[in-house]
Formats: structure tokens, sequence, C-alpha cells
């Protein structure tokens, strides 16, 4: 299938899933993908050769090549919180972690990077039934803003780009 195709079925499943829920006020389980597929297409990034290697993309690195798990948030209502995302894969090789939030039409809004590190800090503090979610407001603070939907990707060295 070609990338034309996989756009076009991704712009259908996202206009299906948000009228889904305003019709039924349920949400159906489609934001990872959609997610998955918009920081490969936005941020030019590789899909796994894979697809069940724990990783959901890849960029190629001079010295290495870089793995990368995504995860996704519908925000529909920024007061209702915290806002989770889901179990994150500690125990499969990755390297770095996208957030990709999106609005209520399950269209991207702002992408955040956080290296392993950075994501395994964060979630030392938490309780054993929380150890693999994080909250969106918690990757936000610990993150770096790599892509917003008014700019694209943000100036300066993206965290995409450090070796970790």
């Amino acid at each position: 299938m070609n990338v034309y195709a996989v756009d076009k079925l991704t712009a259908e499943a996202r206009r299906l899933a948000a009228e889904y829920r305003r019709v039924t006020g349920k949400t159906l389980p489609l934001s990872g993908e959609i997610a998955v597929n918009d920081a490969i297409r936005l941020l030019r990034l590789e899909p796994p050769a894979l697809p069940t290697a724990g990783y959901d993309a890849m960029r190629q690195h001079a010295e290495r090549t870089e793995l990368i798990q995504i995860k996704a948030r519908v925000v529909f209502d920024e007061l209702k919180g915290p806002h989770r995302l889901g179990e994150l894969k500690l125990d499969k090789p990755w390297d770095t972690l996208l957030v990709v939030l999106m609005n209520a039409d399950y269209e991207p809004v702002e992408i955040y990077s956080l290296g392993r590190a950075e994501v395994i800090a964060a979630l030392e503090d938490r309780s054993p039934q929380q150890k693999s979610s994080l909250t969106v407001a918690r990757a936000k603070r610990v993150g770096t803003l790599v892509w917003t939907v008014a700019h694209g990707p943000t100036p300066g060295p993206l965290s995409l780009d450090k070796v970790r």
C-alpha cells in the first residue's frame, strides 16, 4: 500500500472517530494508530521494519538508528484531568518517546519528545499501579516541544536529533 493510500485511510479514520464521539459520546480506540501515522509524516520518520518490535518509528543517524515509541492523547476537555497516556513499553527497546496531542477532531496539535532516561525519571515517583503510565502534563513539563500545528517543527535542535 502506498503512502497516499495510508494517508487517505487515516484521514477517513480521523473523520469517523470524531463523528462517532459526537454522535455516541464514546471514543473509538484509533488515536494511537492515527498518531503514529501523523508523527511519521510530520517529523519525516521511518516506519519500523517489524510492526511488533516495541517501537513505532525510527530515525537514522549517521552512527545509529533511533527507535521511537509514539503515544497519543485526544484532549476533548482541557479542564478534565489528569489526562494519561497509554501504558509505556518499558520492557521493549526504544530511545525516544513522542507524545502526540490531538484535538477533538483527532487532528495533531502538538508533539513532545522525551528521551528514555527522562521518561524513567518521570515515572520513578509513581505508585506501582501507575508505574508505566505518564500524565500529559508531566510529559509536557519534562519533554521538549518538537512540533506544533501553528508552526510545524519547532526551531532549534530537536531532541529527536540528540544522541541519547
